[in-house]
């Protein structure tokens, strides 16, 4: 499950999710769905690298306490998301290579547990389900002097969650996905010398369609997100730091009507650990929120499980 990095092992595998980012205060006024792409996911990963030929496996176990923070970044009482999201990722390296890059694919299928306050901020009624299928047709790594790496990415989002706004809003709860498709295209750059991984990595998130309930068509905005690695490997421990963000690009749409308030901003940033066995990886990392604006914000907690089939 390695790619060797001056001496040292790296797996890069993409993962892929999603989390609310508006919560939803009354069915008449509900705004965004979930995040397309889940913020802080793939800290501690090389960004611009692939590993060598082979089938791998990833398992994201991420878990977000989150409450509500406005306009003016002050957090508003009685809101909040408690998620569990859970992120199986498989990525085929076929060992062929593309405009002189490595090239690879992959699938993942997301599901999640969230729970949201009611307005007078007791719990809501938590729900199961399985978020949009994330579709890898293609990742192309290139190798560049001095120990950098470049890696350029297209993934879909499939709009097939099992419950979205349109199936849960009249039986209380929040959705598990969203009731439309997303095209992400992604750009990673790493530096991996020296036992070093310094890593940025880019997703643009544009939807495909609208999502359309209670009469009410909905179209997201367009949102930039980045995850940032600055970790240094010694013997199986990796340690560093990671550092996530988001910013929308445009608002949000109802009924073709401008959605005030919809354009988010978030910064959140925190310690990473791993331990890398013979042939399974683990990493931990906790990211706290730094700044939030018209978004859901707190704490987050990943464990990244890595395997070579």
């Amino acid at each position: 499950m390695t790619m060797t990095c001056p001496g040292r092992a790296w797996l890069k595998a993409a993962a892929f999710g999603a989390l609310m980012t508006t919560l939803c205060a009354t069915s008449a006024h509900a705004t965004r769905l979930w995040d397309p792409y889940l913020r802080g996911v793939n800290e501690g990963v090389p960004a611009g690298a692939l590993p060598p030929p082979g089938v791998y496996g990833v398992l994201n176990n991420y878990w977000a306490s989150y409450s509500y923070f406005g306009g003016n970044g002050r957090k508003i009482s009685n809101t909040g998301l408690s998620a569990l999201v859970e992120v199986p990722v498989v990525l085929w390296v076929p060992g062929v290579r593309v405009l002189g890059a490595t090239y690879a694919a992959g699938i993942a299928q997301p599901f999640d547990y969230n729970v949201s306050p009611d307005l007078s901020g007791k719990a809501g009624p938590g729900n199961w389900g399985t978020f949009n299928t994330v579709l890898i047709p293609g990742l192309l790594s290139w190798q560049l002097p001095d120990a950098l790496f470049v890696k350029a990415g297209l993934e879909f989002q499939v709009p097939d969650a099992s419950s979205t706004m349109a199936t849960t809003l009249n039986n209380g709860g929040l959705p598990s996905g969203n009731g439309y498709g997303v095209v992400q295209p992604d750009l990673g750059v790493s530096y991996l010398g020296g036992g070093w991984n310094v890593s940025a990595e880019f997703h643009l998130d544009v939807p495909l369609s609208s999502d359309h309930y209670n009469g009410i068509t909905y179209r997201s905005g367009t949102q930039f997100s980045a995850d940032y690695t600055i970790a240094k490997t010694m013997g199986p421990w990796t340690l560093g730091l990671g550092l996530a963000q988001e910013n929308q690009l445009n608002a949000d749409t109802r009924n073709g009507a401008k959605v005030a308030n919809s354009e988010v901003t978030n910064f959140g940033m925190g310690p990473l650990v791993g331990y890398q066995f013979s042939n399974f990886g683990v990493l931990a990392e906790w990211n706290h929120n730094l700044h939030a604006r018209n978004d859901v914000a707190g704490d987050i907690f990943n464990v990244r499980l890595t395997t070579r089939f």
